[in-house]
């Protein structure tokens, strides 16, 4: 690689550093970590659990984001002596050291740069996503488990906690629909260009003549909600129902009638959890997950009426957005990105951060 090549390559990725140390603002970060560690130590802190959770979690994310951006910075004005060392000492092998490390650096600053690029109102929240199988029968049921299987993947490669509150298993194989919760900072933000149809295509497993078949299932990605949010559901327009869990489960889970589905009568709107033994427990569960969908409701209510004044005519890009062939080639192509891999297995076992981060950008770009 020609030096005034790396020259021009290690001054671009400075700017682009500092351009992100601006938006992260590191010395607020770090006066609400001052803050925050003196919330901490406060003695009756877990008095209330669910506040003790939200400042204990905050903290030990902005801590994360200040050493991650403090480990860039120096890695950032390392590089230049690394090519410098290698140059004087006239070492193949430093070099092709420095350049990999040029290489994994570029690529790590490129990751932190999307993060900055998540400024909307809720893009900081947790997400609860729910897949549902669409049209393809019992295809279409395996084709939803995949996808689960795939943002479940993707969570454990990167450390998020996953909670699964509802699972709806097909009769012969697969699942109906199923709701979890992603439990990291900026889950929503990132998760939600996820939102929509994808489609598979391949040799149905379950076909006899080994027929090629294509299936759909939808993803829905919201933020969970807050405090501060302020939905207000009456009691008298919610119907409670119970009945036994189904499906795979612990001893005790599904031999009692501990799972709730709670209909919100004036949208509509049915939800269901069924992860815990206790009734009560699936119950206030239940209910989060119809708060987070009743927020959305509204913001997309609102988004629309900000789009009708805009007089916005372009259309959502919610629908189809991902097509994952398996047969007669292997492809995953992002309909909006144009973003596309041959590598199908590691896409469907997690690896989907490429296409995440050309979503955010893809975003960024409609704003």
């Amino acid at each position: 690689m020609p030096s005034l090549e790396i020259a021009e390559q290690l001054k671009e990725l400075t700017a682009t550093l500092v351009s992100i140390e601006a938006v992260l603002d590191v010395p607020q970060l770090a006066a609400e970590v001052v803050e925050l560690e003196a919330q901490a130590s406060a003695p009756d802190l877990w008095d209330d659990q669910d506040h003790a959770q939200v400042v204990t979690s905050r903290l030990s994310f902005v801590q994360g984001e200040i050493r991650r951006a403090a480990s860039l910075r120096q890695r950032v004005d390392d590089l230049p002596v690394m090519f410098e060392l290698a140059e004087v000492e006239g070492d193949d092998d430093m070099l092709a050291e420095a350049v990999a490390e040029l290489t994994a650096t570029q690529r790590d600053v490129a990751e932190l740069e999307v993060r900055t690029l998540l400024s909307g109102e809720y893009d900081s929240r947790e997400a609860l996503m729910t897949i549902r199988s669409e049209a393809g029968g019992v295809d279409a049921a395996d084709w939803a488990e995949m996808l689960m299987r795939m943002y479940t993947r993707y969570c454990e490669r990167h450390g998020y906690p996953v909670e699964v509150y509802d699972t709806s298993y097909a009769e012969e194989a697969g699942i109906k629909s199923a709701t979890f919760a992603v439990k990291a900072p900026y889950a929503y933000g990132t998760l939600s260009v996820e939102q929509g149809t994808h489609r598979l295509v391949r040799i149905s497993p379950f076909d006899n003549q080994g027929r090629r078949q294509t299936s759909f299932a939808g993803v829905e990605v919201i933020p969970v909600v807050e405090q501060t949010d302020h939905i207000e559901i009456a009691e008298d327009e919610i119907r409670v129902d119970v009945y036994r869990s189904s499906g795979p489960g612990g001893q005790g889970v599904n031999t009692t009638d501990s799972a709730v589905r709670l209909t919100h009568e004036p949208t509509g709107i049915v939800v269901s959890c069924q992860n815990e033994r206790s009734q009560l427990q699936n119950k206030a569960s239940a209910m989060a997950v119809l708060q987070a969908k009743l927020l959305e409701r509204k913001r997309l209510e609102e988004r629309e009426k900000m789009d009708a004044l805009k007089g916005d005519t372009t259309g959502s890009w919610g629908n189809q957005m991902r097509s994952y062939v398996l047969h007669p080639y292997q492809m995953v192509k992002d309909l909006r990105t144009e973003y596309e891999t041959g590598n199908t297995g590691a896409v469907l076992d997690g690896e989907i951060d490429d296409f995440i981060e050309a979503g955010i950008r893809w975003r960024r770009q409609q704003d």
